[in-house]
């Protein structure tokens, strides 16, 4: 029975020591990143098991939101002290969803992107930039792009605080000219009418592609973190 216990008690310990010495790899964003509507989970399975995924990402989240709100995820990603924090953010900062939410892509929203760059770096973490995945919204058969510019100033900020940056905008747009309206629509998740309606959440194909682009893309520019992949 002494036995028994000892080597329960060592092998919990093991465990425990095995967690530990595990690369840790925090997302911070929006819906779109979150497991459930987004690219996150897919991206975990990307991840081999030297490392492990903290997915801190919420629905309706802002660079503002995601730091003032209530709950104040990025105080949640920063205390999991993390190596590697990749940031997306974009959708919500867009004018109309309240004072709460919305940046200036020139003024604000740069201004949030290097705190939170600055800040992971404060804690000893490597920030990297995902640029925001595109909404599958077309005229003319073609991606209306409208996220466009907080994706440009996103790209900006990682040149000029030296952050590597995954194009996951450019990628997609690509992706998506390419693909065009119809066959887009099989990224969709189906809504309550059962029917693939929402064109800005991903289902689990669409969740697939997007995390391999941006496992593709984390291989050009953060050859650290491409080596956790698999």
């Amino acid at each position: 029975m002494i036995q028994r216990i000892a080597f329960l008690l060592l092998f919990f310990v093991a465990a425990l020591q095995a967690q530990e010495t595990k690369t840790r790899v925090a997302l911070a964003g929006d819906s779109t990143v979150t497991d459930k509507a987004g690219w996150g989970a897919a991206f975990a399975k990307l991840l081999g098991p030297q490392s492990e995924c903290l997915n801190f990402a919420a629905g309706g989240q802002s660079t503002k939101s995601f730091r003032e709100g209530k709950t104040k995820p990025w105080q949640k990603v920063l205390d999991s002290k993390p190596a590697f924090v990749l940031i997306q953010f974009g959708h919500n900062d867009m004018p109309g969803k309240g004072e709460h939410r919305e940046t200036d892509p020139a003024t604000t929203y740069r201004e949030n992107l290097i705190r939170y760059i600055d800040e992971a770096r404060a804690v000893g973490a490597k920030p990297i930039i995902v640029t925001s995945v595109v909404r599958r919204l077309f005229i003319d058969g073609k991606i209306r792009g409208e996220v466009g510019p907080w994706a440009e100033a996103a790209k900006k900020v990682g040149e000029d605080k030296k952050v590597p940056v995954v194009n996951l905008y450019e990628r997609s747009m690509a992706l998506h000219n390419e693909m065009g309206p119809e066959k887009s629509d099989s990224f969709n998740p189906l809504g309550k009418d059962g029917k693939p309606s929402d064109h800005t959440h991903l289902n689990e194909q669409g969740a697939q592609v997007i995390a391999g682009i941006i496992a593709e893309e984390i291989r050009k520019v953060e050859p650290d973190l491409a080596k956790l992949l698999k």
